[in-house]
């Protein structure tokens, strides 16, 4: 009876040392993968759905190793990913630790509304209708990071709230001499600017253009308020600007009306917004692309003809 004991022992523990060895050792997945745990799920499940996964090749040790650490009972359900020759182990302890993949959706510095809400519309992961609304203007350009399972809705609500702040501080912040009567105007002056410019650099001195042109009465006469008029930010013009489009009769056309368009022509960014605050100190009321990817400022009208007449030899 004796040897019948100890070889039962042996044997137990030669399976228990066989078990841990499986356990910890690679896995079978070659590239990395995510996977949703569905809510619910229990260990059988979740060692089916990362079996057909390819994560792991013994869904029963899944089970077994579940059981004996106590973690059968803690799988938690979202997204994760897990990576080539991960562990068994190493996958038991993920789904069960709530370390869910996170996803991301990128909105770039000047997108319209328009263009904001049928990235998230089209969006394959984020669930839901959209039904949140939004005016241009009211989202906040930025990289907003998600799981599975987050709404649609949900990514609108939180952008709505990151602009309210930027711009809350950025009025708090502003210049004491700004020809701003409100956070509304400022952030109309932004869209321009962000609009006007792609270079961080030069956006205070965009803004300062138009903040001095504000105050001395002048048209501000710049072409993105005559494309948002033409095309309500709903598509891209699609052509150049023509002269005769700076005659349309559209509250937005500059060219046409004195002071700033009546709403924003597009969701500006964070740096847009602090230069249309704190624009840089200069006395420029003209500017023209130079040709090479930036502008040229100036003071004067003959000053800036002549920029103009540079910016044309460069263009041929």
């Amino acid at each position: 009876m004796r040897k019948v004991f100890l070889a039962v022992v042996l044997f137990a523990a030669i399976a228990v040392w066989q078990v841990r060895e499986w356990a910890v050792e690679n896995g079978p997945l070659s590239d990395s993968v995510t996977v949703v745990i569905p809510r619910g799920a229990n260990s059988r499940n979740v060692a089916r759905v990362l079996t057909e996964a390819g994560v792991i090749d013994k869904p029963w040790l899944f089970r077994v190793v579940g059981r004996l650490n106590g973690l059968d009972k803690k799988i938690r359900a979202g997204e994760y990913e897990f990576v080539p020759r991960m562990s068994l182990l190493d996958a038991l302890e993920k789904v069960t630790s709530g370390e869910v993949f996170y996803r991301k959706i990128t909105f770039t510095e000047g997108m319209t509304t328009a263009q904001f809400l049928e990235l998230v519309h089209n969006h394959p992961v984020l669930s839901g209708e959209l039904t949140e609304e939004a005016e241009e203007g009211d989202l906040l350009p930025e990289t907003y990071s998600f799981t599975y399972g987050d709404t649609k809705n949900s990514i609108i609500v939180r952008a709505k709230k990151a602009m309210a702040e930027v711009l809350a501080k950025a009025w708090e912040e502003r210049a004491s001499d700004l020809p701003l009567k409100s956070p509304r105007e400022l952030l109309i002056l932004a869209s321009v600017v962000e609009k006007e410019t792609g270079i961080d650099y030069e956006r205070p001195q965009v803004a300062s253009v138009f903040v001095n042109r504000l105050k001395k009465g002048m048209k501000l006469q710049t072409d993105p308020t005559v494309i948002y008029a033409l095309t309500n930010g709903e598509q891209e013009l699609g052509r150049p600007l023509l002269k005769k489009d700076l005659k349309t009769d559209s509250p937005y056309n500059t060219y046409k009306y004195y002071g700033l368009p009546p709403a924003p022509i597009c969701n500006p960014g964070m740096e847009a917004i602090k230069a249309a605050a704190n624009p840089a100190d200069t006395n420029f009321l003209y500017f023209v692309a130079s040709g090479d990817g930036g502008h040229n400022f100036a003071a004067s009208l003959a000053e800036h003809n002549r920029n103009v007449k540079v910016w044309r030899q460069r263009s041929k």
